[in-house]
C-alpha cells in the first residue's frame, strides 16, 4: 500500500469509527419515577417511539410515587458531575432546576417546531424563565378522580356520588355489609390528594387559589374548617392495612374488589386497563365528589442537562420532539392514563375515561375552573407544599387534632418561610 494509499486508508478509518462513536451516542438516560406497571407500559410506548427514531432510552427508574426519592438521586449526581441526559420532574421541581441555570435552554427547538402553537395555552407560562424555553411538557394528568368498583355498587344499590354528603351516605351503607368504602395508602401526598379534592369541593375554584396563594382569612374559613372535617371523616372509611402502602396497591384493592372507592390520579387507570378491566363496565370514573365543574391538573415533564455532548444533545432534541408528536402523545396517554398536552390531537383514540378526562378539560377552560394540584408539585415551590404535606399527614393520623389546630398550623407553618 502507497503512503497516500495509507493515509486515505487511515482518514477513512478515522472518519468510520468517529460516525460509529456517534451512532453508539445516540441516546438518552432519563431518570425517572415512573415505575408501577402502568406506568411502565407508559414508558415503553416512548422507548418504542425513540427507538424507531433510532434513539436508544437507558432506563434510570427511581422508585416513589411522588418523585422524591428520584430528585435525592438526581440531585447527588448532579452534585458528582455525572447528570443522566433528562430527568422526569413536576413542574415546580423544573422552574427550581432552571432557576439555577443548570437545564438546557430549548427555545430554539420550541420556535422550530412550534411549540407556541401546539402545548396548551393555560399550562405555557410554566416552561418559560428568564425568556428561555426550560422543559417538555410530556403529558397530562388530572388528580380530581373518582374510581369505583361498579359491582360493589351495585351490592348496597348505590350509583356515583355526586357530593360529599352523598358519599358519606353511600359509604356507611359499604360498611354495613362488611365493604371498605375507601382504599387509600398511608404516605402524606394520598392524604393531600384528598384534602385538596375536598377544597375544590366546598370552595370552588377561586376559593381553591387563594389557599394556593396563602390567603390567611381564606385558610382560617369556615370553609376551610369544613374541608378537614371531611378529612377526618374518611379516616373511619379506610382499613386498618392503610399505613405505608403505595398507592397502586390501593388501587389494586379497587380491581379486586376489596374496596369500594378509590380518589387518585389518572395514573390509575393504567393499573386498571393492566389488570384487563373495562370502564363503565368493571369500574367507573367520575370527577371527585363536588368537584365536576373543576380539573385540578399536573403536567410530568422532561428537562434536559447539558453533557457537553453534540451528539447527546441531538438525542435529547429527537426525545422532545418524539413526545410531542401527536401521536405519540395520544400513544403515550393511552398507556399512562392521561391526556395529552396538545391542542391538535385525535380524541377518538382515547377510551371512556381518557375522552371523558379532555371533554372535563375543555369545559373547565371555559369556566375558569382549571387549578393545579396542591400536593403534586404543580402549583406552589416546594417549601410551602411541605407545609401541606407536613399539615395534612400529622391531621390524618392523629384523631385528637381538630380541624381548627390544622388550619391555624397551615397558617403558622407558612408564616414562617
Amino acid at each position: 500500500m502507497t503512503k497516500a494509499a495509507f493515509r486515505i486508508s487511515a482518514a477513512l478509518a478515522l472518519g468510520l469509527s468517529a460516525v460509529a462513536a456517534y451512532a453508539e451516542d445516540q441516546s438518552v438516560e432519563m431518570l425517572h419515577f415512573w415505575t408501577s406497571g402502568g406506568e411502565a407500559e407508559g414508558v415503553r410506548a416512548l422507548q418504542t417511539a425513540l427507538g424507531a427514531k433510532g434513539v436508544a432510552w437507558k432506563d434510570a427508574a427511581v422508585a416513589g410515587g411522588t418523585g422524591a426519592n428520584a430528585y435525592q438521586v438526581l440531585r447527588s449526581r448532579v452534585a458528582s458531575k455525572t447528570p443522566p441526559s433528562g430527568a422526569q420532574m413536576h413542574i415546580q421541581e423544573t422552574l427550581v432546576w432552571a432557576r439555577e441555570g443548570l437545564l438546557r435552554d430549548l427555545s430554539d427547538l420550541a420556535a422550530k417546531d412550534g411549540w407556541r402553537n401546539s402545548v396548551l395555552p393555560s399550562i405555557q407560562a410554566n416552561y418559560e424563565v428568564d425568556g428561555k424555553w426550560i422543559a417538555v411538557p410530556v403529558t397530562m394528568h388530572r388528580s380530581n378522580w373518582l374510581w369505583y368498583n361498579t359491582a360493589l355498587l351495585k351490592k348496597v344499590g348505590a350509583e356515583p356520588p355526586k357530593d360529599w354528603e352523598e358519599f358519606n351516605v353511600i359509604a356507611e351503607k359499604l360498611k354495613a355489609v362488611g365493604v371498605t368504602p375507601l382504599a387509600l395508602g398511608g404516605q402524606n401526598w394520598q392524604y393531600g390528594d384528598l384534602l385538596e379534592n375536598i377544597i375544590l369541593a366546598k370552595g370552588g375554584p377561586d376559593f381553591y387559589r387563594k389557599v394556593i396563594a396563602g390567603d390567611e382569612e381564606t385558610i382560617k374559613s369556615e370553609t376551610m374548617i369544613s374541608a378537614f372535617d371531611q378529612l377526618a371523616k374518611l379516616r373511619g372509611y379506610v382499613d386498618a392495612g392503610s399505613p405505608g402502602r403505595d398507592w397502586n396497591l390501593a388501587t389494586a384493592m379497587v380491581i379486586n374488589g376489596e374496596a369500594a372507592f378509590q380518589i387518585m390520579g389518572d395514573w390509575a387507570k393504567a393499573e386498571f386497563a393492566l389488570a384487563g378491566k373495562q370502564p363503565d363496565v368493571d369500574y367507573g370514573c367520575v370527577a371527585a365528589p363536588g368537584t365536576g365543574g373543576g380539573f385540578v391538573w399536573l403536567v410530568d415533564n422532561f428537562a434536559f442537562f447539558d453533557t457537553g455532548n453534540e451528539a447527546s444533545r441531538s438525542a435529547q432534541n429527537t426525545l422532545a420532539e418524539t413526545v410531542l408528536d401527536p401521536k405519540v402523545q395520544v400513544d403515550f396517554a393511552i398507556k399512562k392514563g392521561s391526556i395529552p398536552v396538545i391542542t391538535d390531537f385525535d380524541s377518538s383514540r382515547l377510551d371512556t375515561c381518557g375522552r371523558r378526562s379532555f371533554e372535563d378539560r375543555t369545559s373547565a377552560e371555559d369556566k375558569n375552573g382549571v387549578v393545579p394540584s396542591i400536593f403534586h408539585n404543580a402549583a406552589m415551590p416546594g417549601a410551602r407544599t411541605g407545609v401541606f404535606l407536613d399539615v395534612v399527614s400529622e391531621f390524618f393520623v392523629t384523631t385528637s387534632m381538630t380541624s381548627q389546630d390544622a388550619v391555624e398550623a397551615l397558617v403558622e407553618g407558612l408564616a414562617q418561610l
